[in-house]
C-alpha cells in the first residue's frame, strides 16, 4: 500500500484515464488509413485493446504496412477533431484534479500523443489550467514504458520520482512508473481488463478515478 503522505505529484495518462476517447481514436485511425489507401479493416475491439501503445507498435502488431508514418500522423491529427464529440471526460476527472490542486499536489500529463495534439485536447476539455506540465510525444524523447519522459516531468516540476504517483490504464503506464521508481496506480475503467492490470502488480488499483479523493494525501 502507498504512503500517500509522501506523494507530492500525480502524473496522469490521457486516453483511457482522463478521457474516454476510444471511439474518436478508432474513427480517426480508420479514416486516416482509408485516406492513405491503406488497410482500413480495423476490428474495433481488437484495436481498443491496443490504445495507449505507440502507433508504430500497433501497426506492427496488426501487420499494417506503413510506408510513411509521418504522413499517417499528419492525416490522423487533421482528422482527430472531426470525431472529438465521440470523446468525453471520465466521471470525477474535474473533481479529482481540483482536489489535488487544493491539497498542493502537482499535476502532470504523460501521453504517447504528439505534444501539440495533447495540448489541444486538454484545452478542448478545459483541463489546461489544472495541469502543471504536459508531456506528449517529442522528438528525441523515449516513450512509455521508458522512464525517460516521467523523469523529465519530475525534473521540470522539481519533484523526485519517489514522491510521484503515476495513474494509468495500461501496462505501459505502470511499467513506466516502476522503471522511474515512482508509485503506480492502475485504473480498471480504461482500455485493459482487470487481469492485465493485476498482472503488472501496481501499488494501487482503482475502479473509478474519484476513489483518489477518498485517499489521504
Amino acid at each position: 500500500m502507498i504512503d500517500l503522505k509522501i506523494i507530492n505529484h500525480v502524473c496522469f495518462d490521457l486516453d483511457g484515464t482522463l478521457v474516454n476517447s476510444a471511439k474518436t481514436i478508432y474513427l480517426a485511425t480508420k479514416e486516416s488509413l482509408k485516406k492513405l489507401n491503406l488497410s482500413s479493416d480495423l476490428k474495433e475491439q481488437q484495436f481498443n485493446g491496443m490504445i495507449g501503445k505507440h502507433f508504430i507498435d500497433i501497426f506492427y502488431e496488426l501487420k499494417i504496412n506503413m510506408p510513411d508514418f509521418n504522413e499517417f500522423i499528419s492525416a490522423y491529427k487533421s482528422m482527430y477533431f472531426d470525431f472529438i464529440n465521440s470523446s468525453k471526460l471520465y466521471k470525477g476527472v474535474t473533481e479529482v484534479l481540483d482536489y489535488l490542486i487544493n491539497n498542493d499536489i502537482k499535476i502532470s500529463l504523460l501521453t504517447t500523443k504528439a505534444q501539440d495534439q495533447a495540448e489541444k485536447i486538454i484545452r478542448h476539455f478545459n483541463l489546461d489550467e489544472k495541469i502543471n506540465y504536459t508531456m506528449g510525444r517529442r522528438n528525441g524523447m523515449a516513450h512509455k514504458p521508458s522512464p525517460e519522459p516521467l523523469i523529465a516531468i519530475c525534473n521540470n516540476l522539481n519533484v523526485p520520482p519517489s514522491e510521484t504517483l503515476i495513474v494509468g490504464d495500461t501496462e505501459l503506464d505502470i511499467q513506466c512508473g516502476k522503471n522511474a521508481n515512482a508509485k503506480t496506480c492502475g485504473v480498471l475503467y480504461g482500455y485493459r481488463d482487470r487481469a492485465q492490470i493485476e498482472n503488472e502488480n501496481p501499488d494501487l488499483i482503482i475502479s473509478e478515478l474519484n476513489e483518489l479523493v477518498k485517499l489521504t494525501f
